[in-house]
């Protein structure tokens, strides 16, 4: 069975923008957090949920291949899939893309599971078998449309 993908839309804002009418470089980063939030949210267990239960997901390394600007107004398709959810490791590849479908971005985060005092715990049971589904074996690998 083919991995799922989760798919966040999102529609470009004035305040996105630099004067230059294209995202600028580091709200890209905000545009993926917002789409992991609502991918936990779809998945029924939203980040504020593991958090009460002593578990989040801080971002231990992030990479970000600018395709082409995304401009004031355009529609966005933030698409993400893991790469790994394993042990103490949760890993996203995403894709963006404009209502063109022009590639606009593509990214990966790597995340640790940790206990609010910062000390790494395994990834719960529950949440590793709710990810199943979306996890692919190779980082940035085009999904199929």
């Amino acid at each position: 069975m083919e991995a799922q993908i989760f798919r966040h839309n999102h529609r470009v804002t004035y305040a996105d923008c630099t004067v230059g009418n294209h995202i600028y470089y580091s709200r890209y980063l905000n545009l993926l957090e917002t789409a992991r939030g609502e991918f936990f949210r779809s998945i029924g267990t939203p980040f504020l949920q593991w958090q009460q239960a002593d578990t989040i997901f801080p971002v231990v390394e992030c990479h970000v291949r600018y395709k082409s600007p995304a401009r004031y107004d355009d529609l966005l398709a933030i698409e993400l899939w893991l790469t790994s959810a394993e042990r103490v490791r949760l890993n996203f590849a995403y894709r963006i893309l404009n209502q063109t479908n022009t590639l606009i971005l593509e990214a990966e985060t790597n995340h640790v599971c940790t206990g609010l005092d910062e000390k790494l715990k395994r990834l719960p049971e529950e949440l590793t078998a709710m990810l199943h589904p979306y996890v692919r074996t190779a980082a940035i690998q085009k999904p199929k449309p």
